[in-house]
Parts: structure tokens; sequence; C-alpha cells
């Protein structure tokens, strides 16, 4: 049976794939998405917005924080806080949000393809899934295929104490103290969650300060608050390898011949790109730095059929975002009136026309 091409084909269900294939839905179009069904909600859900805010939300619970003003600085909810109490609650608000994911594409008819999708051409994808292959056609593409935590080759990840910020849930238990590899976003909150917890944190970044892209007073305020938590900064120091000690610890070693020690290290220096999953070659594109693509104003590639949105075209690299980036490029897909509303973010790269990655 030969599949009639669908109007647009969504690659990735993340927060920007999900939103245009649903506004491509409700403008009466014949829409697939594909992904695989361990990654259906993208990484907003997989290992980003999702997981990380259920996370901190979860320690400021059980670690007293918020109410210490008022009960004492002694305050806890529970003494001692496991890998395992964490990872069961952002479990539960995880699979919630699949289900609604779910329940969003069966409500406006969209269809799923399970499994990594491939260009074969530039009007086809070859969808490889756990027991068979699939063939997609389409008139019009969509790549949303988001971003995964970059990985530098030199440094020994193990999954258990070297670990990717996707890795966290992976570690047998809260670490007594913590070396986090970069100054972004990312490393900040991980940072901040930790502290929390009374991790002993050391941040490395190699840059001279953190989040240079916000304002000064704002990450100078962070820095402080994070100190007094006991956090300790290391900036405009640059790791240089990784080993483990005879005791079985972690050592980051500094270009400046420093060497910090900790019971574990998390790297969390950018993200990169999953297009090099999807064959870009045969639908003629090319990729930038860590695999971004480029866009114009409207989110359409070099290639006019295919759009791109989300992570996967770099800054701000927000849920929030990327969902009007996704609505925005079906619109102006299948010509249909749209205005950029909410993120002030957006707002100003779409008026601007500098939808490029700049910064992870």
């Amino acid at each position: 049976m030969i599949m009639q091409p669908f109007d647009l084909v969504v690659i990735g269900s993340g927060a920007a794939g999900q939103k245009g294939a649903i506004a491509a839905a409700k403008l009466g179009k014949r829409v697939a998405v594909v992904d695989r069904l361990d990654m259906l909600g993208g990484v907003c859900i997989h290992g980003g917005t999702v997981p990380s805010k259920t996370l901190r939300e979860a320690i400021l619970h059980l670690t007293g924080f918020r109410h210490r003003s008022f009960y004492g600085s002694d305050y806890v909810v529970r003494n001692r806080i496991s890998i395992r109490d964490l990872a069961v609650r952002v479990a539960q608000v995880t699979e919630r949000e699949i289900s609604v994911v779910k329940d969003q594409l069966r409500r406006n008819n969209i269809e799923f393809f399970s499994g990594t999708g491939r260009f074969v051409d530039p009007h086809t994808l070859e969808v490889e899934g756990l027991d068979q292959v699939h063939v997609v056609r389409g008139h019009h593409f969509l790549i949303a295929c988001g971003t995964r935590p970059a990985r530098h080759p030199d440094i020994p990840f193990d999954g258990k104490q070297i670990l990717a910020s996707d890795q966290f849930f992976q570690m047998d238990e809260i670490p007594k103290d913590l070396i986090i590899v970069g100054g972004g976003v990312i490393g900040l909150e991980f940072a901040s969650m930790l502290a929390a917890l009374n991790v002993v944190i050391t941040l490395i970044e190699q840059r001279s300060a953190v989040l240079d892209f916000v304002d000064a007073e704002i990450s100078e305020a962070l820095c402080y608050h994070m100190r007094r938590q006991g956090a300790i900064f290391r900036l405009g120091e640059k790791v240089t390898n990784v080993e483990k000690d005879e005791k079985g610890r972690v050592v980051a070693n500094l270009d400046s011949g420093k060497r910090i020690h900790g019971d574990a290290l998390l790297y969390a220096v950018g993200r990169q790109a999953n297009t090099d999953l999807i064959g870009l070659e045969a639908a003629g594109l090319t990729s930038g730095p860590r695999g971004k693509l480029t866009v114009d104003k409207n989110f359409q590639t070099a290639v006019p059929h295919i759009y791109a949105a989300g992570d996967v075209i770099g800054f701000p690299s927000l849920a929030s975002t990327s969902m009007e980036q996704g609505r925005l490029a079906s619109c102006h897909l299948f010509g249909a009136p749209a205005s950029v509303t909410g993120n002030a973010a957006l707002r100003n790269l779409y008026d601007s026309g500098n939808i490029h990655g700049r910064r992870n």
C-alpha cells in the first residue's frame, strides 16, 4: 500500500514540533509526527524543562528550603533525601505530561510514526522503528528534532560519576561534593538545586563570568547567594582532562595546573543538535556549529519547503519560545495569518530577523 504524502511531516515531538503539528492540523492539513517512542514529548519532557523544574520543586519541598524563614534554618521535611526520592517524583510528572502529548496528537488527528526518521530525498523520510520501517512522504517538513548534551571526546563519561546533564538519575546516590563544568543555564540550575541539598559544589567556567547574556547585577546576585550556600566558583579556568584517583574520586585537571577533586562530575557545556541523525544531506541541507540550522525570520531553511524551529535553531532554546516558533512556522508555511505573542525574546528575534543559533 502506497501512503499518500502528508501536507506536513514534523520531525520531533517536543515543544516546537508538537505546536507546529497542531497548528497545521487546525488549518485542516494532514499531518504526521515522527519521533522515537521513548522521546515522545521531546527533550522538554525527557531531560529538559519538565524534569528539571520538577526536580527543583521536589528539592525545595523535601529540604523545607522555602519554609526555613518561618520554622528556622534547621527545618527539613525529610532528613535523608535519596536519588530515588527525587526520581520517583520526576517520573510521575513525566508520565502525566507524556499522556497529555498523546492525547493532543490524537484529538487533532495527527498520525504518529515511532522511530528515527532520516531523509531519503527532500520529500521522503525513512522511519526506522523497533520492528518495522515506514516510508513517509510530505509536501512540507518541519525539523524540530531538538538537542542533546554536548560531550567532550577527552572526558570519559561513565554515567555514574562522570555524567552529562541528562544522566543525573543514573547516579547511585547524591554525592557529597560535585564538580560542575559549565556556567551556563543548565550548569547553574543543577548547581543551585544541589547546593540546597548541602552538596558542596565547585563550578568551573572558562569565561570570566557566568550567564554573560543577562544583566550583570542579576548574575552577581545569583553567585552571591550560591556562595552563601557553600558553592565555589572557579571562573576563567578550563578543564583539560578528567580522571579518577586511587580512591575512585573524580579529578578535573585545569589548564592552570590546579586539580579539583570531587565524588562526581557533571558536564554541562552546551548542547548538540540532533540533525546529525536525520540525514540532512539527502534533503539538500547543511548544518552549522554543533549541528544548528540557520533559518530566516519565518523559520524557513535554505530548502523552501523545509522549516526548522525550537532548540535545533539555537538561542534562546526555551520551551515557551519553541512553542511559538513551531506555531509561527506552520502558519507561514500554509499562508495563515499569525502574530508574535508573549515571549519578548522571541519577539525581538522575530522582528530583527536574527533567528540564528547564538548561544546555548
